[in-house]
């Protein structure tokens, strides 16, 4: 919320996060990740962010699972879709940095959340690329002809074709989907993957709704 919200308040959050007064919530936010929620709100220390969540979210996504079943998979036949798209290079630490680049783009370009479906491209797999090979892309549905731009956003596409699509609900990071959809579903079905990279629509995410009730629809390119 103080990164990606620009109306959000420090007093705001923290009475949205649970906490009864500002000041407990400054305390326990520089305790967790050194820096005050103002000075985070301003230049966000994304490593030291990202380095003290991962053992809990990498701990959540192992020992609280869903329960995917292959009839949770469907195979439907996605329209091309064009994308204005900001590729991430490198450390996957710093993946929230260039969500700020995105999201002030869409700002500046007119294009919400709301009214533009948001995309991310799984070119890579942090727990086995090393960091500065890693990327992601992240797009926004859009027919509009994307004009240059400081952020880097360029014009892309989404390719038609089919796609074994599974609906993730509760958790912004999607492994456990992921691995279920390689591991689990693509032996069983006797199909082959095309040639072009696992994805995902961010039909609703953080700071927009609470954790809990974020979904992510992820599709598995298929010949």
């Amino acid at each position: 919320m103080l990164a990606f919200k620009d109306e959000a308040s420090v007093t705001e959050t923290a009475l949205d996060v649970g906490y009864d007064a500002p000041d407990a919530f400054a305390r326990a936010f520089r305790k967790s990740f050194g820096q005050l929620p103002s000075a985070f709100r301003d230049t966000p220390d994304w490593e030291v962010w990202f380095a003290s969540l991962w053992p809990l979210t990498n701990a959540r996504s192992k020992l609280m699972k869903t329960a995917y079943s292959l009839a949770d998979v469907n195979i439907i036949d996605v329209p091309e879709t064009p994308v204005a798209v900001l590729q991430h290079r490198g450390n996957p630490a710093l993946v929230a940095e260039t969500i700020q680049k995105f999201i002030a783009w869409r700002r500046a370009a007119g294009l919400s959340a709301a009214s533009s479906a948001t995309y991310n491209v799984f070119h890579s797999d942090s727990d086995i690329t090393p960091p500065d090979e890693f990327r992601l892309d992240i797009c926004a549905a859009t027919d509009r002809k994307t004009e240059m731009n400081d952020q880097g956003v360029e014009a892309g596409v989404l390719p038609a074709g089919r796609c074994a699509v599974l609906r993730a609900i509760g958790a912004e990071n999607v492994e456990p989907a992921i691995e279920f959809l390689y591991r689990d579903w693509l032996p069983a079905s006797g199909e082959a993957l095309r040639d072009f990279p696992l994805y995902c629509q961010r039909v609703s995410f953080v700071p927009m709704v609470a954790e809990h009730e974020a979904i992510t629809d992820i599709f598995l390119p298929l010949v």
